[in-house]
């Protein structure tokens, strides 16, 4: 039986959900569509299920509390996550409800948006204080406690000047103060592509499998380093674009949830970390032996702009 078919039977027994369509929207997301309307489903063992659990549990509480994220559809044993056995691998499940919107095109994410954007960050990050005090966080770890942030195993060591980089960035970040207004629970991996947007510029954001512990300045560091990346088409300034999408993203992060000019000034330091985080990925999951073209011109890039960056 093809995973489609298994899925869609699965639905109909642990969800009641009668869908008539299954189709792969990547490895792990598969749009179901039924009479009642479309439904996303997550079949994944990316993490643990007591990790996922943490994970549901947090966005089901920023869902009731008006926080633009998708609903989790619960089953009939009204649990958040299901198992199910798919080519013989043990799968968890989750179903969400189409959330409303659409990825926007490049030319779209203007500073308007920038400001709707901050103050759904600066909602999110407001009501989890809450959450947290309730001691529910469950296995959602630390930032630093996560693979993907010992820049040292994976960055060859002779580069050693990246490496002295990424120690010295580490300490700063650590050095911190962790205090109820600046660390907490965040999304970690908002990039434009994890948001969505509807024709009265209602948010949704998605995807929050990498959500941890953090500063909250990361959470509008990632959305600024995601536009400059990939998402600026204007024929104006880039720097002035920068400007006015960050100013916006503040000034609407404010409205919902404090932040001090004090800790606003390390906003560099969260696009440098966000940076050496990235340099990091690729050399972490790329196969060094077999790298394309392209893989070793945006490893030199990165390589070029970190050490400018503290040149």
């Amino acid at each position: 039986m093809h995973v489609e078919e298994t899925l869609l039977s699965f639905l109909s027994i642990a969800y009641a959900l009668e869908c008539q369509t299954a189709k792969a929207v990547t490895n792990e997301m598969y749009c179901c569509t039924s009479a009642k309307g479309e439904y996303f489903v997550r079949v994944t063992n990316y993490k643990t299920y007591k990790e996922q659990k943490a994970e549901l549990e947090w966005t089901a509480h920023l869902f009731e509390h008006g926080v633009g994220v998708p609903e989790i559809i619960r089953s009939v044993k009204h649990s958040l996550l299901e198992r199910l056995t798919v080519e013989g691998k043990e799968r968890l499940v989750v179903v969400f409800g189409a959330a409303p919107g659409i990825h926007l095109p490049r030319s779209r994410w203007d500073a308007s948006v920038f400001g709707a954007l901050g103050r759904q960050i600066g909602r999110m990050h407001r009501v989890s204080q809450g959450y947290i005090a309730s001691g529910t966080t469950g296995q959602i770890g630390h930032w630093h406690e996560s693979p993907e942030y010992d820049f040292g195993s994976a960055i060859p060591a002779e580069e050693t000047r990246i490496h002295d980089i990424a120690i010295e960035v580490m300490a700063k970040v650590k050095a911190l103060p962790q205090e109820e207004s600046t660390y907490g629970l965040i999304h970690g991996d908002l990039w434009l592509e994890n948001i969505l947007v509807d024709d009265s510029s209602r948010l949704t954001m998605i995807d929050f499998q990498d959500c941890e512990r953090h500063y909250l300045l990361y959470d509008l560091a990632v959305p600024i380093y995601s536009a400059l990346e990939y998402s600026y088409t204007g024929s104006g300034s880039i720097l002035e674009y920068e400007r006015s999408i960050t100013q916006a993203l503040i000034d609407g992060y404010r409205e919902e949830h404090e932040l001090s000019a004090e800790m606003l000034a390390h906003l560099p330091l969260m696009l440098q970390l966000k940076q050496l985080f990235d340099y990091n990925l690729m050399h972490l999951y790329w196969d060094a032996e077999s790298l394309s073209e392209e893989q070793v011109r945006l490893l030199n890039l990165y390589r070029m702009r970190i050490e400018r960056m503290h040149a």
